[in-house]
């Protein structure tokens, strides 16, 4: 599922410590974004949010983060990685710190979209550093990566709700993820660590800064790939609570169907790339993952009896999903720096993409009063996609490349 670095000594294989330290900062790149949909109905009560402006909580950000994974590649290639993914992680801690004070929405979603600059510029520089650290096993670490980014998420679902009724305050359930986002960051700063302390010369960033891409089809169809297939995952961190809020239940069981949705997305992203790791071809696994995103939305536009079962399967799809995407970029290239200016251009492009899938389905929500049109919508979406990830043979991937980051595709690099 890897491809091997050609032409370059081998690199040195980082060990657990690293691998500990990647789940650790991949932690705190969701919990800050998924801690406020359990509580949206007393965030909504004490700021005024309707629904438009409560899907901002979940669309600012994502947006950001497109825009920062495309940015924070130059910004890495300037400072470094080490520096970089530092920086990311000092603005999500202050964002969320920021929540404790936030008196109006304006001041919320002011601190949604600096999180957002913080994680884009974090999953921006992650995806070399992870390949650059693991060349031989890219595929695994990054579906560890991805699973520790999940479990984060499940961990704002669950911890929010409660946080707030011990707190007796929806400020202080928001404002406390800024903790492990500074530890995390204390703890990368020590860090010795190869993988961590490249710093790319100006040649380099040139050769292989992500505007490349702007003239590759191939990068492109990654892209709008990837958006579409995660606009399931941000709508669902979005109105998933309030789709079981308007059934009756409590926000503690809310965010325990956003945390079991999480939980399943953390098994799939973990085991599907290990199951997957013999296999360079992924069309298979990517098909099954859309399959399951297809069922799991038919089952919640149908109020299928068995919630936990129609939320799981969902999980599994889009967790998954998530995990073979990324390891679809990065084994399109052998170089760590050019799969991850490809992986970063996927990735901004995709979450801008991804950004709008809460506005769509919130204002189907808002005019069709519940969310049936909605699930209906994100699952001919996911069908659309069998289709196009077909043309992913691997076969295809050299000649889908060729001359992206050499001077057969030199394009002007000036602003």
């Amino acid at each position: 599922m890897t491809v091997a670095t050609a032409g370059r000594p081998p690199a040195k294989m980082q060990g657990l410590g690293f691998a500990l330290l990647v789940v650790l900062i991949a932690i705190n790149l969701r919990a800050f974004l998924t801690s406020t949909s359990p509580l949206l109905d007393e965030i909504r009560a004490e700021t005024g949010l309707g629904f438009r402006g409560a899907s901002m909580l979940t669309m600012l950000p994502m947006f950001a983060m497109g825009l920062m994974s495309l940015v924070g590649v130059s910004i890495g290639g300037r400072i470094g990685a080490r520096a970089g993914v530092l920086c990311g992680l000092a603005a999500i801690a202050v964002a969320c710190g920021g929540r404790l004070f936030a008196e109006d929405a304006a001041w919320l979603l002011a601190s949604a979209a600096l999180a957002g600059v913080g994680v884009g510029l974090v999953q921006a520089l992650m995806p070399a550093v992870v390949k650059r650290g693991y060349p031989a096993h890219t595929g695994m670490a990054m579906g560890l990566y991805s699973a520790a980014l999940m479990g984060g998420g499940g961990l704002g679902a669950i911890g929010a709700p409660w946080l707030a009724h011990a707190s007796g305050d929806w400020h202080a359930a928001l404002a406390i993820w800024a903790l492990p986002a500074l530890f995390a960051a204390v703890i990368w700063a020590c860090s010795r660590s190869d993988a961590a302390a490249t710093v790319a010369t100006p040649d380099s960033q040139a050769r292989h800064d992500w505007r490349r891409c702007l003239r590759n089809p191939r990068a492109w169809m990654l892209a709008c790939y990837f958006g579409l297939i995660n606009g399931g995952y941000t709508s669902l961190v979005a109105w998933l609570p309030q789709f079981y809020a308007a059934k009756g239940w409590d926000a503690a069981h809310t965010g325990s169907m956003l945390t079991w949705m999480t939980v399943a997305q953390l098994l799939s992203a973990l085991v599907v790339p290990v199951l997957a790791r013999r296999h360079r071809d992924l069309r298979p696994w990517l098909i099954a993952m859309l399959v399951m995103q297809i069922a799991g939305f038919a089952a919640l536009a149908l109020h299928a009896p068995m919630a936990a079962t129609s939320v799981g399967v969902l999980g599994l799809g889009l967790g998954g999903a998530f995990a073979l995407c990324m390891a679809l970029a990065l084994d399109h290239l052998p170089h760590p720096e050019q799969a991850g200016a490809l992986a970063a251009f996927m990735q901004g492009v995709g979450f801008m993409v991804a950004a709008l899938a809460p506005l769509v389905t919130g204002w189907m929500r808002e005019h069709a009063g519940g969310f049936e049109a909605a699930w209906i919508y994100l699952g001919v979406v996911a069908a659309l996609l069998l289709p196009l990830t077909w043309r992913f043979d691997p076969r295809s991937y050299a000649r889908a490349v060729a001359g992206l980051f050499t001077h057969k595709n030199r394009m002007s690099l000036d602003p």
